[in-house]
């Protein structure tokens, strides 16, 4: 028995209409009973243990990226803080009163009552303004530095 081209092919084309149909079919009856069991209360148990581990890994990198966040947000502040603390006016004239230097107290006192606190750069009390002019604390014969003699009680506020 022979079969012709024409018959072949259209033996062909009938059984892949046959079964695409067969499998949309098939799908179809699948995906109605698979979304009939997943509406169910009994695939709730189900579904919960098949994506616990998802949801574990979920949460633990919200976990770490909230710590991540916390550490940058909170070392921002603090930098912010400490730069705020720098630019007070007042810590020139503080530190000025620490060291008990009169005319570096006398003149942060007036750059601050004048609105030029910040303006003045920061005064290093290890380092006099006079440093390096002739300065008569200082002789190079001596080689050391006489102290400075300390602020009266009454105007350190004790």
């Amino acid at each position: 028995m022979v079969i012709d081209t024409y018959v072949l092919l259209a033996y062909a084309t009938v059984w892949t209409v046959f079964y695409w149909f067969l499998s949309q079919y098939i799908a179809e009856l699948s995906r109605q009973k698979w979304t009939k069991w997943v509406q169910s209360e009994e695939s709730d148990e189900v579904l919960l243990e098949a994506l616990e581990a998802i949801i574990q890994e979920i949460e633990n990198r919200m976990h770490d990226k909230l710590e991540d966040f916390q550490h940058s947000f909170f070392g921002s502040i603090g930098q912010m803080t400490k730069k705020a603390k720098e630019l007070d006016p007042m810590n020139n004239l503080r530190k000025a009163v620490k060291s008990g230097d009169w005319p570096s107290m006398m003149m942060e006192y007036m750059a601050n009552k004048s609105g030029l606190g910040g303006v003045l750069g920061q005064n290093n009390p290890q380092t006099t303004p006079n440093e390096g002019v002739n300065n008569p604390q200082t002789t190079p014969n001596q080689g050391e530095i006489n102290a400075k003699p300390p602020l009266p009680r009454s105007i350190l506020g004790k």
